[in-house]
C-alpha cells in the first residue's frame, strides 16, 4: 500500500491535497502534519513513507531550512513541494537540495494527481513553465574548490555547519555545544566567509550536494584541539 505524508498548516489545503492523492491512489494510507517537527515525528514512527507533499513555508521554519532538515534526516524520501510561491530561483534551490518536484497551489486537481504519479514512479516533476530550469552537475573544479573551503573550517565550525545543515537555529546550536549564542554567531559568520556564501540556507544547499558526513567524520577524527576556536 502506498503511504503518503501531507505537510501543510492550512486544513483546506491538506484536504485539497488528500483529494488529489486519492484521485491517483484511492487506497493509499495518508498521514498529516502541520509543522516540520510534526513531519519528522511521523517519519520517525512510520517506516516506508513513499512520498512527502510539503508546503514551502511552514511555522517555525526560515527559508528552506525545514526542508533541508527533512532531507538530512531522510535523504531517500521523495519530496514534492506544493506552494503558492512560484519564484524560479526558489524552484532551482529546491532542486538543488534534492526535491523530487514542485507544483503550484493553483494547480488543478488532475494535474496535481499526475504530478504525484510521476514522482511516485521515480521522476522529477516540474510544470512546463519551469522546464528550462537546468541543474547541471557540479564540475570537478567546483567540487574541488568546495572541498578546499571545507578543509579551512575548524572542527568546531564543522559541527556548527552540520547543525545548520540540520536546520538548527543559533540558540539551539549554542545549547547543543554548551557555548554562548554570541560564540555561535561568530562561528556562523566565519563559516559563511570561508565557504564564500551569503546565507545559512545557501551553505546548507552547497554542503547538501556533497557527502558531508565524510567531512564531519574526518574533522572529528582530527581531535578537538581547535574546538574552542
Amino acid at each position: 500500500m502506498t503511504r503518503i505524508l501531507i505537510v501543510d498548516d492550512h486544513p483546506l489545503f491538506r484536504e485539497a491535497l488528500e483529494s488529489a492523492v486519492r484521485l491517483e491512489r484511492p487506497n493509499c494510507e495518508i498521514f498529516e502534519a502541520t509543522t516540520i517537527d510534526e513531519a519528522l515525528d511521523v517519519l520517525a514512527k512510520e517506516k516506508n513513507i513513499d512520498l512527502g507533499l510539503f508546503d514551502l513555508f511552514l511555522p517555525g521554519t526560515s527559508g528552506l531550512s525545514g526542508l533541508v532538515r527533512v532531507r538530512t534526516a531522510h535523504p531517500h524520501l521523495p519530496i514534492m513541494v506544493v506552494s503558492g510561491h512560484e519564484d524560479p530561483r526558489i524552484v532551482r534551490d529546491l532542486l538543488a537540495i534534492g526535491a523530487a518536484g514542485f507544483v503550484s497551489k493553483a494547480t488543478s486537481k488532475n494535474e496535481l494527481a499526475h504530478a504525484i504519479k510521476e514522482v511516485l514512479n521515480g521522476s522529477v516533476y516540474l510544470p512546463e513553465r519551469f522546464q528550462d530550469i537546468s541543474q547541471p552537475q557540479r564540475s570537478e573544479i567546483e567540487r574541488g574548490d568546495m572541498l578546499r573551503r571545507l578543509q579551512d573550517l575548524t572542527p568546531q565550525q564543522m559541527r556548527v555547519l552540520d547543525m545548520i545543515r540540520a536546520g538548527l537555529q543559533n540558540k539551539q546550536i549554542a545549547y547543543e555545544l554548551g557555548v554562548a549564542e554570541t560564540t555561535v554567531k561568530a562561528h556562523v559568520s566565519e563559516i559563511l566567509r570561508k565557504l564564500n556564501v551569503y546565507s545559512r540556507t545557501k551553505a546548507a544547499i552547497e554542503v547538501g550536494k556533497m557527502d558531508f558526513a565524510q567531512f564531519i567524520a574526518t574533522s572529528q577524527a582530527g581531535g578537538d584541539k581547535d574546538s574552542s576556536r
